[in-house]
């Protein structure tokens, strides 16, 4: 039986100390081959303007932004810890003058209608306050024809691959955080009925071992 849901914090990964070993974490998925991007890619967000809601140390957005180079990326993020070591990542990929990256609430987006080409997020979802107002935002924001990907984990994951996350979390002292997370992710069920009451009505839903994720197009 899947345990209810609790609420993770709202307020984003803040303090040098937790943001330098959750950056370690994300640096050892990107070397691993783990991130996200593959399935990014195949959602069809190949290019063009992109907004990334959560970007962390910003792995993902960099990783979209190394295989699409006519890509352009802006990020949107509550921690300005995150903020500098976004900055400071992007340096080190060689792509500043491609990526911008913001402080701001995702059931809020500072930006006007139809601004962007795409609207990209993973592991955020379960730290939104407001789902249903976040994924209202995401269609604003969107162009006609973009495109979205949002994917995160689930709470109802098979034990043996929590465990699996959980000994392939690194380093070790960040692993509280991976339980909280998976605690405060949705199911399948509950995504869908999010997304029945908000403008993401006709997305797609995906779920895998590890996670959901939920694509489409305005």
């Amino acid at each position: 039986m899947t345990k209810p849901r609790v609420p993770e914090t709202d307020s984003g990964i803040q303090g040098v100390d937790i943001v330098a070993m959750y950056d370690q974490m994300q640096r050892t998925l990107r070397d691993k081959g783990w991130m996200e991007t593959g399935d990014l890619l195949k959602s069809g967000i190949t290019g063009g303007h992109a907004l990334e809601i959560g970007y962390g140390p910003g792995y993902l957005g960099l990783e979209w932004l190394s295989r699409c180079p006519q890509g352009h990326l802006t990020g949107l993020d509550i921690s300005p810890d995150m903020q500098a070591l976004a900055g400071r990542n992007a340096l080190e990929y060689g792509c500043l003058d491609r990526a911008d990256y913001r402080l701001g609430r995702g059931d809020k987006l500072p930006f006007a209608d139809g601004s962007f080409d795409a609207v990209f997020t993973n592991g955020s979802l379960h730290e939104w306050t407001h789902p249903v107002e976040t994924f209202n935002e995401i269609w604003r924001v969107l162009k006609p024809g973009g495109r979205y990907f949002i994917s995160d984990l689930r709470r109802d994951i098979n034990f043996l691959i929590y465990a699996f996350l959980w000994l392939g979390t690194q380093p070790a002292a960040i692993r509280p955080g991976l339980k909280t997370s998976v605690g405060a992710a949705y199911t399948a069920v509950e995504l869908r009925d999010m997304i029945k009451n908000s403008c993401l009505v006709g997305g797609w839903i995906k779920a895998n071992p590890f996670g959901l994720s939920i694509s489409g197009v305005k």
